[in-house]
Parts: C-alpha cells; sequence; structure tokens
C-alpha cells in the first residue's frame, strides 16, 4: 500500500509544486496530493496553472515507481505550478467510499463474513458492490437501505490508522476482499479506516471525517452476476 501525500495532508486541496518530468499530455510533479485511485476508486481531478495558461489533470497514472498526472490536452507543462484539486469530485467520492464500508459492514454481520468480489465508486454519486453471497435474499439485502442511514444520519466519526502488516493479517475481519489483499507500504503497514463501533478494515481510499457528511443513498438495484455474486448498486440523494 503506498503511503499518498492525501493520506497525511487529506485536507490539503491547493499546493504549488514544480514539474519533475513532462510529456506531452503528462507530467510528474515534485509533490502531490491527488489521490491516484485504486480498489476500485476513481482518482481525484484537479486544474493546474502553469505560465502559459492552464489546464485540466483527468487521471492519475501509476508507471514506473512513480505518478503521472494526465492532462485534458496534449500541452507541454515545465517549471512551477499551481495545483486546485475538484473538491466537488473528492466530496463525492469520499461520501461514497464511506458508505460502501457500512454496507460491507452491514452486509458481512447480517450474512456471516460474506466478502466483497468487487466494487466501483464512481464520480457521479453512484456506486456499486458485489458480494460472494450465493444464497443471498435480494430484498435482505434491498432492506439494508434503512439501516446505512441511520448510520449516515447519526453522525459516526470515521478515522484514520496505521497498523503493522502482520497485525493486519491475523486480526478476523480487517481484510474483506475476497482475492486482493492490500500490499503494505514499505515499512510493513497497513493503512485502517475506522466507522466506530460500525467498521473497521483495510483501504488505501479517501473518505469522510464523520458519517453526517454524507448526504442519504439509495439502494438503486439488487442483482445476480453469476452464480454467487450479488450486485448492490448505490446512490447518494440529493
Amino acid at each position: 500500500m503506498a503511503i499518498y501525500g492525501y493520506h497525511e495532508h487529506p485536507d490539503v486541496l491547493q499546493f504549488d509544486t514544480a514539474v519533475t518530468a513532462g510529456e506531452p499530455g503528462r507530467i510528474r510533479l515534485a509533490r502531490t496530493f491527488l489521490h491516484p485511485g485504486g480498489g476500485g476508486q476513481v482518482s481525484d481531478q484537479a486544474c493546474i496553472r502553469f505560465r502559459e495558461g492552464e489546464a485540466r489533470i483527468v487521471d492519475v497514472a501509476q508507471e514506473a515507481g512513480g505518478y503521472w498526472h494526465i492532462l485534458d490536452r496534449p500541452v507541454t507543462i515545465s517549471g512551477d505550478v499551481s495545483v486546485e484539486i475538484d473538491a466537488v469530485r473528492r466530496l463525492s467520492v469520499a461520501r461514497l467510499h464511506t458508505v460502501t464500508h457500512i454496507v460491507n459492514a452491514l452486509v458481512f454481520q447480517r450474512f456471516d463474513g460474506a466478502l466483497v468480489t468487487g466494487a466501483q465508486i464512481y464520480a457521479d454519486g453512484t456506486a456499486r458492490m458485489d458480494f460472494d453471497l450465493p444464497d443471498a435474499d435480494n430484498d435482505e439485502l434491498r432492506g439494508l437501505e434503512p439501516r446505512i442511514n441511520e448510520i449516515i444520519a447519526a453522525g459516526v466519526d470515521v478515522r484514520a490508522s496505521w497498523v503493522p502488516h502482520r497485525e493486519a493479517l491475523a486480526t478476523p475481519g480487517l481484510i474483506r476482499s475476497l482475492s486482493v489483499a492490500p500490499p503494505p507500504t514499505p515499512d510493513g503497514r497497513i493503512r485502517v479506516i475506522e466507522i466506530v463501533g460500525v467498521d473497521r478494515q483495510a483501504c488505501g481510499g479517501t473518505h469522510l471525517t464523520n458519517t453526517a457528511q454524507s448526504l442519504p443513498i439509495r439502494v438503486t438495484k439488487v442483482e445476480n452476476k453469476g452464480r454467487r455474486n450479488r450486485r448492490v448498486k448505490l446512490a447518494l440523494v440529493a
């Protein structure tokens, strides 16, 4: 699990930095606070201002041990720059990512430790989660919606911490994916997100600091995806 600038400074949405490498349409930065996405989450986007004008960072891609910031057009940028992260997009994704942890916790508790088989968190206020639930009643999954919204409205604190990788592997329920375990940092730690009294699991994504910062959600659809998987689709309700 890489340590991103976002992890250490989650409230930074504007910063100055310098381009360390550049090609038409993409750049590397001396420092960055954009979350690169991953684990089903889309990346941050941002406006970048430079000597000749401005452009938009539309994606972040990891390559050869570094992060390339992908631009919306094939412009070449060098020198000092100013970056402003899209706060609306960040908040929407953080809301959904936090809500998916609530959903994950309720499914894990109600369905005897059912694991996640896939997830996707979009920037348009929607998300989906797939669970290994071959015998689940889809109506029971739909029925989780009121409890999810109760937890959102309750204003539960959300905390981030780091634990040793060995401890994470030894703690039941801390790693919830059926097929993928987050890799440790170079110094052997795993980032953990705790929704106090509700959920605690390994995750590198963007999150709220309190559930009341989210809008309510609606379970828009529950469907079978193959013999074992149940897909739960969610949407923020404005």
